[in-house]
């Protein structure tokens, strides 16, 4: 099966995107072809892995002052701030030839898709790559971040990353929710949110490569999202078109 289903669901809570996502993967056996499921956030907001806790890693006084709005992935991996990124997920049903019982080849499927389609964005021109291993933390916290340190398969340029993810998979299909850096967020934010005595901030100023560079309009933002998005969709369409000839 070589065509995508395109399901923009709009701007929503935090947890109202992450439950949506959750219904793809349960449902899953209901779709006949692997979906791209696209969404906005109406607030600034953050979301964390499955068996993360967010108040070992995050000052929740601060974090509610700011209104950040929080909530958990129905996958894996750390925290993400939504703040400065674009937001996607897919969902692969396992009777679909997209789908692999080898959790790594569905990371490969999807990522190389996102190399393409920000190689794509970038011109075409970026020397784009995706990690062959995972980079070690700075410090325990820097773990539990996504942005703060590359693991395998992620997207980077020159040794930064561009895009993230983290993945579940079920006998009926695997959910992939990937994230694409931007901007690079606000110091001053971050210290507010995170707890003290840590290197989060500082790894993941360095090992985030944002594709708008250090500032951007809205409208640059919006107008990078929606270009994201049509590549993102082209490119895994063609991702599914190359593996059936395979």
């Amino acid at each position: 099966m070589n065509e995508w289903e395109l399901i923009d669901t709009g701007c929503k809570s935090a947890q109202e995107n992450m439950r949506l996502d959750a219904e793809l993967l349960e449902k899953a056996d209901a779709f006949s072809r692997p979906v791209l499921h696209l969404y906005e956030w109406e607030e600034d907001s953050a979301t964390y892995g499955y068996f993360t806790k967010p108040a070992d890693l995050l000052n929740l006084d601060e974090a509610d002052k700011l209104s950040l709005q929080l909530a958990r992935r129905p996958t894996g991996g750390g925290i993400v701030f939504h703040l400065w990124d674009m937001a996607f997920s897919v969902m692969v049903p396992a009777s679909c030839s997209e789908f692999s019982s080898n959790t790594l080849d569905n990371y490969a499927f999807v990522n190389n898709a996102v190399l393409n389609a920000v190689k794509a964005f970038l011109g075409g021109e970026a020397p784009l790559g995706l990690t062959p291993e995972d980079f070690s933390p700075w410090d325990a916290n820097c773990m539990q971040f996504c942005m703060a340190k590359p693991t395998k398969y992620d997207l980077i340029w020159e040794g930064k990353k561009i895009a993230g993810a983290a993945q579940r998979k079920t006998r009926l299909g695997f959910l992939h929710q990937g994230t694409i850096a931007l901007l690079l967020p606000p110091s001053e934010y971050l210290e507010k949110i995170l707890l003290p005595k840590t290197q989060v901030v500082e790894a993941m100023f360095a090992h985030t490569c944002p594709l708008l560079g250090k500032s951007a309009g809205a409208e640059e933002v919006h107008r990078a999202k929606q270009r994201l998005r049509e590549l993102l969709a082209t490119h895994l369409t063609l991702s599914s078109l190359k593996l059936a000839s395979l």
